[in-house]
């Protein structure tokens, strides 16, 4: 039976949540603040984590980094507040969706749903490995190389390369990402594509890579592109 952190200083919040997290039966545990939220994770090991941003003794921003640092378990984030760089730094610092209040526990159970069954079909599939000249991206252990160095990306960054690398050539639109890689209609909008696009492509072009690109298709989208260098 999957499992489901929620961490939320608003006990009525968490207890709403909660109910409709067991209403999808799922196994919940409910953390108060940032500092237990933490300290559960390890015990609890959740298949997945709701956690608020404003929380007392560590803020949900911080609970993310500290979790990220050992596991690349899915994240939601909760927010009163809706600002752009909110949004921006909770997906950079390894969130994988963001939900500002009010909200409806429908629609989070949605996007749990969907998250939980993304997870369920990957674990059926094969080992997933994909190499291109210096590219190796394995996706069951979530690491990337270019050239044999270790490139340090976020989940989502990882799966977007995935997405593009493993269909060489094609062209995908906004929409046909987010569909992918967030399996579901995302309830936001496209910047969160292109957002995600040039913090991969400012990692990835720390190292050598000159025979293949992210390349932009304007007024379409994007794709992994095979470079022809002249030797």
């Amino acid at each position: 039976m999957p499992s489901i952190l929620i961490a939320d200083d608003n006990q009525q919040i968490a207890s709403i949540l909660e109910e409709y997290a067991k209403k999808e039966g799922l196994t919940t545990k409910v953390a108060s603040n940032g500092l237990e939220a933490v300290e559960l994770f390890p015990k609890f090991k959740p298949d997945l984590i709701l956690l608020d941003v404003m929380m007392p003794k560590m803020d949900g921003f911080e609970v993310c980094r500290e979790i990220r640092k050992t596991s690349n378990v899915p994240i939601i984030m909760i927010t009163a507040r809706g600002e752009d760089f909110e949004r921006i730094m909770g997906l950079d610092i390894g969130a994988d969706d963001y939900i500002v209040k009010p909200f409806s526990p429908a629609e989070v159970m949605a996007r749990v749903r969907a998250i939980l069954r993304r997870i369920t079909h990957t674990e059926g599939q094969k080992q997933q490995v994909f190499s291109f000249d210096n590219l190796s991206i394995n996706l069951d252990d979530y690491l990337v190389q270019v050239g044999r160095q270790n490139v340090s990306l976020t989940k989502k960054e990882i799966e977007i390369l995935w997405t593009l690398a493993t269909s060489k050539g094609k062209v995908f639109s906004r929409d046909n990402l987010l569909n992918s890689v967030w399996g579901y209609d995302y309830f936001g909008d496209s910047r969160t594509v292109d957002s995600h696009i040039k913090r991969l492509r400012a990692k990835l072009d720390r190292f050598e890579h000159r025979h293949w690109e992210i390349s932009t298709i304007w007024g379409v989208g994007y794709k992994f592109e095979e470079v022809k260098n002249e030797e």
